[in-house]
């Protein structure tokens, strides 16, 4: 092997998994993550969509970092008698960082809509279709970790995808 393709090809762990899954699983694959992108997706579905575009991100990275500040504070707060206040803040602040990293997607999205156009509906329909792609995905590689066949995996990703928007309906019509 070359060092060209050496320095490309993915070196797995004791588990199997490359760095990149590794890395993917860290901050994609996680409950707060998933968590997060569910009820960022829902802010995103209840902002009005009447309203100009810079409102309503402006409400939905603002409700983002309530949410990511009320993951640490809670993190904390139940790690605190374990770690120390400081161990524990610092242990919340790294661990809720999921929360962020997942909902990046959607945001990303909803900023580069913006650039193309002032229609807010547009706007969150690139969030929203980002979401269930991101959803999707998890979906699709948690099968792929069982050694799934490939028609199993899709139907995964497809099943997640849609789990994922009814569960973000059940709160938005809740809200």
């Amino acid at each position: 092997m070359s060092e060209d393709t050496a320095a490309i090809t993915p070196v797995p762990d004791a588990a199997g998994h490359s760095r990149l899954q590794r890395w993917f699983d860290n901050r994609f694959r996680t409950p707060v993550a998933i968590y997060g992108l569910i009820v960022y997706t829902t802010v995103v579905l209840i902002a009005d969509e009447e309203g100009p575009v810079s409102e309503m991100l402006a409400i939905a990275i603002s409700s983002l970092i309530v949410f990511y500040l009320a993951h640490v504070f809670a993190h904390t707060l139940s790690d605190h008698g374990r770690h120390g206040l400081g161990a524990a803040t610092r242990l919340a602040f790294v661990h809720s960082l999921g929360m962020i990293y997942a909902c990046a997607p959607s945001t990303i999205a909803m900023i580069i809509t913006a650039f193309f156009t002032t229609d807010a509906g547009d706007v969150q329909d690139a969030a929203i279709w980002t979401a269930l792609a991101m959803l999707a995905v998890l979906g699709f590689s948690a099968y792929a970790r069982t050694g799934a066949k490939l028609w199993v995996r899709l139907l995964g990703a497809v099943g997640t995808a849609l789990l994922g928007l009814l569960v973000v309906m059940l709160e938005f019509l809740l809200h």
